[in-house]
């Protein structure tokens, strides 16, 4: 129930803009609930498909990262518990990131559903994900999996890249520094190679995981982004 403080919020809320949200719910109960989850690495395109699913299916997107930022400025129980790990320089425990998950499936935008991002990244946070989902009466519906070829993926982002403790920057074709991937001064490699091997070791067991559940999809992630629209709605429909 809205609170007199929210009753008087939408008070000034545009009549026009109280419709077009109205009338978006409207439509949005008309679609089928869906709970998915993306995997892919970065520079793989699933941060420009996601708000495209995220609107199409009436979504929320639940990035992790944001959702324990928000948790720890909302000061709810789970936030605070989050916030003292995280002073201590500890890692957020699985089970408090499910519970913060589970805490954000409540909200009225994720009723439909919801697109996970960057979460699961490993077989033990998958299957507590699994378990907070069972205890509510309901399982992630598809998993697509943005794969795209390492090499192409280095095209796609060290065209122009950033050496990371100076800031200089360089471009492969334009300013190319002397030695690829390698920044001039310092000698500092580019740190892609290592962070895309990492992502590899870490999510196969994730992505196996899923393909032995058959929810999984492989998506053709070098296509151009139509295209990789049109195959993730297929994959959706």
């Amino acid at each position: 129930m809205a609170t007199g403080g929210a009753a008087a919020d939408l008070e000034d809320v545009q009549t026009v803009d109280l419709m077009s949200e109205l009338l978006r719910r409207l439509k949005c109960s008309q679609k089928p609930d869906k709970r998915l989850i993306f995997i892919g690495p970065p520079g793989s395109g699933k941060g420009t498909q996601s708000p495209v699913v995220k609107d199409e299916y009436c979504l929320c997107h639940l990035s992790t990262g944001d959702m324990l930022r928000a948790a720890v400025a909302s000061k709810t129980p789970l936030g605070v518990k989050a916030k003292e790990a995280m002073e201590k320089g500890e890692l957020v425990s699985d089970d408090l990131v499910v519970g913060i998950i589970d805490e954000a499936m409540n909200k009225p935008k994720c009723q439909k559903g919801f697109i996970l991002d960057g979460f699961p990244r490993t077989v033990t946070q998958a299957e507590k994900l699994d378990e907070m989902l069972k205890r509510r009466g309901t399982e992630i519906d598809k998993v697509l999996n943005f794969a795209i070829d390492d090499a192409i993926l280095e095209e796609r982002i060290t065209g122009r890249w950033i050496h990371p403790s100076s800031g200089r920057s360089y471009h492969t074709k334009f300013a190319p520094p002397k030695t690829p991937g390698v920044d001039d001064i310092t000698g500092g490699a580019d740190v892609l190679k290592s962070r895309l091997a990492a992502f590899h070791s870490q999510t196969q067991p994730v992505i196996d995981y899923y393909a032995k559940k058959a929810v999984l999809t492989n998506i053709q992630a070098e296509k151009a982004p139509q295209e990789v629209t049109s195959e993730v709605k297929k994959a959706l429909s």
